[in-house]
């Protein structure tokens, strides 16, 4: 009988590799070892690609690195090639072969542990010249567009649950009531979007970045994805916080069969206030090393992304919102590379237009229906006002004195009908702990420091 494989046509064939890539990302459910079901228990896990074919990648790109990097050191062991790679050393042992074979490396010696140390030659020099002619990328081989399409649909942020234990473990320190804690929960756990509006000065910000701490589960993004012979960057250290690798525990990732080419790291929050441009949203190409930079949409993904003081970027606000409209309802994106082709990513986010003004004078019906949640953030009532001040007196060292803060509210909030605003107690302190030490008396409230405060903080703001 004629095997089943044999008459798969060449699509199907490559079909089940793609199937095979992903079921040995995600962990293959017909595997019953112990590493598999370790990987089951812990969610989404990428393992070590055992050849060549489970790395995703085109050999030509890992060639390419390769002889970027030796171009750049000259010789080094054929483990440290790796490790720059994040692959394992078995799975570049050909590859070494062809381009000794090719005259690109040549053999420099072995090391006393028996590994081979190679150099690069004249031929390769020339090579990676050209190389670098179309990237310079030299680091962490990427992973293929596949498997990150694969590894954001098994971790999204629309999978998660928020507890009420942990939203306000999340938001412990701030005064929140009780009204607005449970319109936030069921936010969180929509995974799409929310609208935090209302005055300045009462918090939007700062909950809009805690709500990544109520996640308690982490992810993994790539360090860098292959997409049509092109490299785009995924991990930015600037923005994301890696939680599971460190220089002391490299050999136990690799005992844990743990895919290097991948970090762990808390879910993502990225933050773009007024200064966002278009261009931040679109894949960008460094000029010099000629490699892509994702956009902020895409290292947000499974993660936040906060839009901070909406209405107010240097771009038109309808361009904003025509630019996701789509990307808000179908949860994917289309993203242009530089050679002109336009690639479908995944748009996996909770994302948060954090605003001063009302969403209604900001955006049309169709948009607002694709934020199903607008959450106002009020102002603090006395009560809540005054239980600010006295948190914020033990912050900053001074005895909570009830006296002095009823003066300040019944000389100069009661007679103006002044709003309170969560930070005017932090405010107003800071400037009284500056008036006393300028006139070098003790850390203590009183009337004449509080009315120089005000005189100071609310001269121009009425």
């Amino acid at each position: 009988m004629t095997p089943v494989a044999a008459t798969k046509t060449e699509s199907e064939g490559a079909l089940d590799e793609l199937f095979d890539r992903v079921n040995k990302l995600l962990g293959d459910p017909s595997q019953t070892d112990n590493s598999q079901e370790t990987s089951k228990s812990e969610g989404f896990v990428p393992r070590q690609p055992r050849n060549m074919r489970e790395t995703g990648i085109n050999p030509t790109m890992l060639e390419k690195i390769i002889i970027r990097f030796l171009c750049q050191v000259g010789a080094e062991t054929s483990r440290r090639i790796a490790s720059q790679l994040r692959l394992p050393s078995k799975v570049l042992e050909q590859l070494f072969k062809q381009l000794r074979s090719d005259k690109y490396i040549d053999l420099a010696g072995t090391t006393p542990s028996g590994d081979s140390e190679f150099c690069i030659t004249d031929s390769g020099r020339d090579r990676a010249r050209r190389y670098n002619l179309e990237c310079t990328y030299f680091g962490a081989a990427p992973v293929s567009l596949e498997d990150y399409i694969a590894s954001v649909t098994a971790q999204s942020i629309a999978g998660q649950i928020v507890t009420k234990q942990d939203l306000k473990r999340a938001l412990k320190g701030m005064i929140i009531n009780d009204a607005m804690f449970n319109r936030l929960g069921p936010a969180i756990n929509s995974g799409r979007g929310m609208f935090l509006f209302g005055a300045p000065g009462n918090g939007k910000t700062n909950i809009a970045e805690r709500i990544a701490d109520s996640f308690t589960s982490t992810v993994w993004i790539p360090r860098a994805v292959a997409i049509d012979g092109e490299i785009m960057r995924i991990f930015d250290p600037a923005i994301h916080v890696i939680v599971g690798e460190t220089e002391h525990n490299v050999g136990l990732l690799d005992t844990m069969d743990i895919d290097r080419r991948w970090v762990q790291i808390k879910r993502p929050t990225v933050i773009a206030g007024g200064e966002l441009t278009m261009d931040e949203l679109e894949i960008s190409v460094n000029p010099t090393s000629r490699i892509c930079e994702s956009p902020l949409q895409v290292k947000s993904n499974c993660g936040i992304l906060v839009i901070d003081d909406f209405g107010r970027q240097k771009m038109p606000i309808d361009l904003l919102l025509n630019r996701w409209i789509v990307p808000l309802e179908k949860r994917f994106d289309y993203l242009n590379m530089p050679n002109g082709k336009k690639i479908q990513m995944p748009f996996d986010q909770l994302i948060i237009f954090s605003t001063n003004l009302q969403p209604k004078d900001l955006a049309d019906g169709a948009f607002l229906r694709r934020i199903p949640y607008k959450i106002e953030v009020p102002d603090p009532s006395e009560a809540e006002f005054r239980d600010l001040f006295r948190m914020m007196c033990e912050k900053f060292g001074f005895a909570h004195d009830p006296d002095a803060i009823n003066y300040l509210i019944d000389t100069h909030y009661r007679p103006t009908n002044r709003p309170y605003r969560l930070c005017q107690p932090r405010d107003l302190l800071l400037q009284v702990r500056n008036y006393c030490q300028f006139h070098s008396e003790p850390m203590e409230l009183s009337c004449q420091a509080f009315d120089a405060a005000v005189l100071n903080y609310f001269s121009v703001m009425g």
